[in-house]
């Protein structure tokens, strides 16, 4: 990656970037940094720790693109999950200006292909001053990699048959979609539909329409039809006897689209 011209196209938007060859996990380093500034990048080639949501680790081999954006936020708490909803839209954005089908799993899993592969993770980490976002794009060919949450397979813009493959130009367009979503969305306090966010959530969302099963915490499932989203991002998933139950997290895995 060209750090240098990352920095340089940047510069205008980010407070700074930093690019390093490998780490632990980007999403770590930040939060362990003391007085990081709004809207600092820390991008890697590699991760040898990466994170999951709740608590899983997320295979991070070289030839992807992960990084993490600070945040110093003054939005209420019930609209933070947005920004990792925000992340997926930015993430889908990029892969479509490549020529690869892209769609969003509820709430942030990029769907890759006519076969819905599962091609970046999402993960927010709170901190005494605001928020760390982190991304990992799936970018080069994947060998072996463990199935995720539901069975879902892993692929990447490679395997999609993406149209370009730079690391850098794809970081800049990643970089470049957050912000250019990130900046309203901030502006109207968090507001998702001021925003115009709920909105072009919405279009990208393949979930909703989708006959899911939602696998809770707990041990227990919802199973359901996916039909709307509330404006804190909680997906609201009607039962076979016809109640709507509003559920704020837990893993979905799509059953069959509804007619």
């Amino acid at each position: 990656m060209d750090a240098v011209e990352l920095q340089r196209r940047m510069a205008s938007t980010y407070s700074g970037v930093e690019v390093v060859a490998s780490t632990g996990s980007t999403n770590a380093d930040l939060v362990a940094r003391d007085d990081v500034p709004d809207r600092f990048v820390l991008v890697a080639s590699e991760q040898t720790a990466g994170q999951g949501r709740q608590g899983r680790s997320w295979v991070s081999p070289s030839g992807g693109i992960y990084l993490s954006v600070h945040y110093l936020l003054a939005v209420p708490l019930s609209r933070v999950q947005w920004l990792t909803m925000l992340a997926g839209v930015a993430l889908v954005k990029v892969a479509q200006s490549v020529g690869v089908e892209a769609g969003l799993k509820w709430p942030n899993d990029l769907l890759l292909g006519p076969h819905q592969r599962k091609g970046a993770g999402v993960l927010a980490s709170t901190t005494a001053r605001g928020v760390v976002l982190g991304m990992g794009l799936n970018v080069q060919p994947l060998g072996d990699v463990p199935l995720g949450p539901g069975g879902l397979e892993a692929t990447s813009l490679a395997d999609e048959g993406a149209s370009l493959l730079d690391d850098t130009e794809l970081t800049a367009r990643l970089l470049t979609e957050l912000a250019r979503l990130e900046e309203p969305w901030r502006e109207h306090n968090g507001d998702p539909f001021a925003s115009g966010l709920h909105e072009e959530y919405r279009k990208h969302c393949v979930t909703l329409g989708q006959h899911v099963r939602v696998e809770l915490a707990g041990q227990t499932e919802l199973q359901g039809t996916a039909r709307y989203l509330e404006g804190d991002g909680t997906l609201v998933v009607r039962d076979a006897e016809g109640l709507d139950h509003s559920v704020p997290a837990g893993d979905v895995v799509h059953l069959r689209a509804t007619s």
